[in-house]
């Protein structure tokens, strides 16, 4: 049991301290147009972008708690389940592999941002899957060309380096971990403000 839920939820345990599954913070429903982002500065989840009319999120999508990726936000990840998730829900997923990519903002340098692939706890479809092999590879084509007309629309270069399986994420997971174990400050709140000024 939690004796003491951190209001921040970016600083939530990476794991459910009963079951030992991971844990992921759904910030942007399957099937969205809107894009929202968590804000521990306000401890809430604030509008970040609005996909154009006929694009949405395929999967659910979310991020780590008590992780931090190259980019000073939690690591990201996709949750595959059978019906979308509202925002702000903690749910218990299963790593089964990742998408690994570079992003740059125009005339920056290039910095990895991957995106973990997971299975939600409680999924039907995919409920017996455990590596990214298992998956239909046109629909990791789908997810991978989604993130990078997304990121375009974000002002951003993104590009696709590699896919790796359930192992090989858990070790991206785990230097995420390390990251924000040396540095645990939220910086969801800087990233978002900073997209919006550059917005």
């Amino acid at each position: 049991m939690l004796s003491r839920v951190p209001a921040d939820l970016s600083s939530l345990p990476s794991r459910d301290p009963e079951t030992g599954d991971l844990l992921a913070i759904i910030e942007t429903p399957r099937g969205s147009r809107n894009k929202y982002a968590y804000d521990p500065a306000f401890h809430t989840f604030r509008l970040k972008n609005v996909l154009p009319k006929g694009s949405v999120f395929p999967y659910d999508f979310g991020f780590i708690p008590s992780t931090k990726a190259d980019d000073d936000d939690p690591v990201d990840v996709l949750v595959l389940l059978d019906e979308e998730i509202p925002v702000g829900c903690a749910i218990t997923v299963r790593l089964i592999g990742a998408i690994e990519a570079e992003q740059r903002k125009h005339g920056k340098e290039w910095i990895r941002n991957d995106r973990l692939i997971a299975i939600a706890s409680h999924a039907h479809l995919h409920g017996e899957v455990e590596s990214l092999k298992e998956i239909n590879p046109r629909l990791i084509q789908e997810i991978e060309e989604f993130f990078i007309q997304y990121e375009k629309l974000s002002g951003k270069d993104f590009r696709i380096v590699g896919r790796c399986g359930p192992k090989s994420a858990q070790k991206l997971l785990e230097a995420g971990a390390q990251r924000w174990a040396k540095n645990p400050t939220a910086t969801c709140s800087q990233t978002l403000l900073s997209a919006e000024k550059d917005g």
